[in-house]
């Protein structure tokens, strides 16, 4: 592929020289196709950019100057009488999945948008009409599928030059392009994260112009493009220009309330938000799982809420961790994501995160590794992670104490498993019985036993059996006033 730029071929090229890289049947049968039922066929979009960024694609966008629907079902049939077509006559697409490939066709299109929605009003278009609804100048290639053009690549606006010099533009007025849909501002930084492209002048100011036009745009889908600059591989890139362009305030205010540095009495802290945007770098480098990202980006969201100066030990964030896994929910709702186990996980991952360095801190107690692996849990080792991501120190020496430490932990983790199986571990005792023995409703006092009995075990002060449990059981009951009731 990178033959092309070095002989300087730009714009047209033969398609079989492209159907080599790409390796899929279905563009000959779609050109073929559109041949028989007089419709002129072309593969649009991202399936070509990627053609010159040398990556695969599982998805293949086709616009055809007519019936889209039409061609789907004709291509369908060469294929297989068996392939089933999704028709959306609403929208005039359809697609199909051949091979593990998601075929989608659309009828060329002219678009106009009013103020208030991005949802456009669409009419029959020709191909230059499509490409001039395009977000950007590398997403604006064709390749001629069929027709007079055929074995020819559309390059209208040099977005071949543009993926050669790494660089995001609109096709046409950047102020009307982001206006009439302003998703496209997150998406030419979500571009310039995982290419690691360049937002030219003329488009990143526009971006900075219509910022305050994301209002308009839906949590859900903010979140989808957010998502995926938190799986750049590296992500601050794409975070540093949201906070730049004006956008990141709209939907993550928290976040960026903690840049900067405040002095006093010649004592500074760190800049949290760069410190963040480090960390959360660092886990995009050993981990692809995206709420471990999240954890990350969440780990010190309460430092602002909880800051306060010291004249004796200088800036203090104590009990961030617990306030910023209050926060967790707060912001997952109102962002849209997931209420349900992922959320839990990083709530979980965000208050546990200071937990591994205060062991090494107070000692590494049997008793202290007992309790972080029951409350981590199957989630330990990500906690260790994000732990180890969170030393951002520029000191040498410094890291490489923590980091030790750390392994140290770990060492510990894996002896104390071995010995106790305290992973995913459940108290031998429950809630019902406790009730049962002693006559009890539901109440905060059956949490306080509970608690006292699994604590007891977790110390060390009495075994792992159901027998020393039911044992401290009573002690606790007892004492708190019950009388037994009910014998096991």
């Amino acid at each position: 592929m990178h033959s092309f730029f070095e002989k300087g071929l730009i714009p047209f090229f033969m398609i079989k020289d492209y159907l080599k890289e790409l390796k899929n049947p279905v563009y000959q049968t779609v050109g073929e196709a559109a041949e028989e039922i007089g419709l002129v066929a072309y593969a649009v979009g991202g399936v070509v950019r990627d053609i010159f960024l040398n990556r695969s694609s599982k998805d293949i966008d086709i616009v055809v100057v007519g019936s889209g629907i039409e061609l789907a079902k004709a291509t369908a049939k060469k294929i297989s009488p068996h392939l089933s077509v999704n028709v959306y006559k609403n929208f005039g697409t359809a697609q199909f999945t051949y091979d593990g490939t998601m075929v989608e066709f659309v009828g060329a299109r002219r678009e106009s948008y009013s103020h208030n929605s991005r949802k456009p009003i669409v009419e029959d278009g020709t191909l230059e009409d499509d490409q001039n609804r395009r977000d950007f100048t590398i997403n604006a290639l064709a390749i001629a599928l069929n027709g007079p053009q055929k074995g020819s690549i559309i390059d209208s606006f040099h977005g071949i030059d543009d993926i050669h010099n790494k660089l995001i533009r609109t096709p046409l007025d950047p102020d009307i392009t982001f206006s009439d849909d302003p998703l496209r501002m997150l998406r030419a930084i979500r571009f310039a994260s995982q290419l690691n492209f360049t937002i030219v002048p003329e488009t990143y100011e526009a971006i900075v112009r219509n910022a305050y036009r994301l209002e308009i745009i839906s949590k859900e889908r903010i979140t989808e493009e957010l998502n995926k600059i938190l799986l750049s591989p590296k992500p601050s890139i794409g975070l540093k220009l949201l906070d730049e362009t004006g956008l990141l305030v709209q939907f993550l205010p928290e976040l960026v309330a903690l840049k900067g540095v405040e002095n006093i009495n010649g004592q500074k802290h760190k800049d949290n938000f760069l410190h963040t945007l480090e960390v959360v770098d660092k886990i995009a480098l050993v981990s692809n799982n995206l709420f471990l990202v999240w954890a990350a980006l969440l780990h010190d969201i309460a430092k602002p809420k909880t800051k306060r100066f010291d004249e004796k030990v200088g800036w203090t964030f104590h009990g961030h961790e617990v306030v910023g896994a209050r926060m967790v929910p707060q912001i997952f709702k109102r962002m849209k994501l997931p209420c349900n186990e992922k959320m839990k996980y990083v709530e979980k991952l965000v208050g546990l995160h200071l937990r591994p360095q205060a062991l090494v801190d107070d000692g590494v107690t049997d008793s202290a590794v007992r309790r972080l692996l029951f409350e981590a849990s199957d989630d330990i080792d990500d906690l260790m992670l994000l732990c180890e991501a969170d030393i951002t120190s520029k000191n040498a020496a410094k890291v490489k104490r923590y980091l030790d430490n750390f392994a140290l932990v770990r060492q510990k983790f894996i002896e104390i498993e071995e010995k106790d199986k305290i992973r995913n571990w459940r108290p031998p005792i429950d809630g019902e019985l406790i009730m049962r023995t002693f006559n009890l409703r539901p109440s905060r006092e059956v949490g306080t036993i509970k608690d006292a009995v699994c604590d007891a075990i977790l110390d060390g002060v009495i075994e792992n059996t159901y027998e020393a449990a039911y044992k401290k059981m009573v002690e606790v009951g007892i004492e708190l006033g019950f009388k037994v009731v009910t014998e096991e």
